[in-house]
């Protein structure tokens, strides 16, 4: 087991990361389709080749509304990938996949969200992409799901390129059952360990979509990953309570007090405050209470990423 971490790294590391996520100075990379609400492009990860292009993966956003079916748009629409051969100055799509060609085992993909580039040991690579499939609940939780709507899980393909990822093979990442509380499993990150192959996190929510939370999976040894988690419990006393969703990492530099601390790594979470609209009290404090989830964010800090203690640095 690593060493606690303590109240003089943490500091340090609130420090490093105000110095270096400096949100004033950001800019658009990749345009949703539309300006418009309910519009966007993320949910991906950034990888760096061995010629040293930045591949970015991702998926396209349109307007849409999952509480109410997909009648409502189109939502997770296309998954994407970009290039950039200039330091990440400038991105050039290279590659996307429809709804239709993520389809596969005769279920409809009916939106797509988070998604993950890998490349391994060996040269090839790996995209890890999440789906919205067109398939029923389990028939004693039927009643719980809304017309319109499916189940979420984890797919993946490979290529000896980015270039050349062959969606043809395309295949579940997982194939436990977590039962009821994890029905839904989505959003894929990848969590480094040095030389060996990353770890893969993922988020879960229950059938009744009343919480968020984070589990992981090792690398199995035949090309595939086996589910360590499927929820960490790292939920928080307030707006994080329902939801704790790790969604990406980043590896520190060892420097200042955390020179001798074993690989210090920072993990960003999401968080919510409440599932739909309140009503607010006129004599208390007014702040956005939002319609959904995930509109809050926050950060752990882990030495040599070990998933079982990390520290809040978000409070």
């Amino acid at each position: 087991m690593p060493p606690p971490v303590n109240e003089t790294q943490k500091k340090c590391v609130v420090t490093l990361l105000r110095a270096l996520i400096d949100q004033s100075a950001a800019r658009v990379i990749v345009r949703p389709y539309q300006s418009a609400r309910g519009f966007w492009f993320g949910g991906g990860n950034l990888a760096r080749d061995k010629e040293g292009k930045i591949w970015l993966a991702g998926r396209y956003r349109n307007q849409g509304d999952s509480r109410t079916g997909l009648g409502q748009g189109a939502r997770g629409l296309e998954c994407a990938l970009f290039a950039s051969e200039d330091g990440g100055n400038s991105f050039t799509k290279v590659r996307h996949w429809s709804k239709s060609e993520l389809s596969h085992g005769g279920m409809d993909v009916i939106s797509i969200e988070g998604a993950a580039l890998h490349q391994g040991a060996d040269g090839s690579w790996t995209l890890f992409v999440s789906t919205e499939k067109a398939v029923p609940y389990p028939e004693e939780l039927r009643k719980y799901q809304k017309p319109g709507t499916g189940v979420w899980s984890i797919d993946a393909f490979t290529g000896d390129s980015p270039e050349n990822l062959d969606v043809a093979g395309i295949a579940p990442v997982f194939t436990e059952a977590p039962g009821p509380g994890a029905l839904h499993v989505k959003d894929p990150f990848l969590i480094p360990r040095g030389g060996d192959a990353p770890l893969l996190g993922f988020c879960t929510h229950p059938f009744c979509w009343t919480s968020s939370n984070t589990g992981y999976a090792t690398p199995d040894g035949k090309g595939g990953y086996a589910v360590v988690h499927w929820d960490l419990g790292l939920r928080g006393p307030a707006w994080d309570v329902a939801q704790t969703r790790l969604t990406a990492c980043l590896s520190l530099p060892r420097t200042g007090v955390l020179a001798d601390a074993p690989a210090p790594t920072v993990f960003f979470y999401d968080g919510c405050e409440c599932f739909r609209e309140h009503d607010e009290s006129t004599l208390a404090v007014k702040r956005p209470r939002g319609h959904s989830c995930e509109e809050l964010g926050g950060a752990f800090l882990s030495l040599e990423n070990d998933l079982s203690s990390m520290t809040r640095l978000s409070l």
